[in-house]
């Protein structure tokens, strides 16, 4: 996934079961983003800088399901890195409270690698 194994990047995993457009799909890893930006700012605040400094990398990968999206935010818990997640607005696609998407970082890469390496880019 990375260029160099100690990499800073934000990984944003979307539940491919939706289909949802192109255009929803952007708008909800936007929001993903957004979410661990702000959250890494206070919490992760010397990774942040150092990914805004590495021009702020963002990979976006596919998972089956939301059950998928859960087994990764307890592993991103246990692991201690900021998450954020995307539960939809409903107004356009998909239910209210449909949750869309998982962002997980920014983090080292050889640490994204292990938990999420094995899936799909987008």
């Amino acid at each position: 996934m990375s260029t160099s194994p100690d990499a800073v990047t934000l990984a944003v995993l979307v539940r491919q079961d939706l289909a949802m457009s192109p255009g929803k799909t952007a708008a909800q890893v936007a929001h993903a983003a957004v979410g661990c930006s702000l959250k890494a700012r206070k919490q992760a605040a010397a990774l942040f800088e150092r990914w805004r400094s590495e021009h702020g990398r963002i990979v976006v990968l596919g998972v089956d399901g939301v059950d998928d999206l859960d087994i990764h935010r307890q592993e991103a818990m246990e692991h201690r890195l900021v998450h954020h997640v995307v539960a939809d607005a409903g107004r356009t696609e998909v239910a209210p409270g449909t949750v869309t998407v998982l962002g997980i970082g920014p983090a080292q890469s050889s640490v994204l690698d292990v938990l999420v390496g094995h899936l799909q880019a987008l």
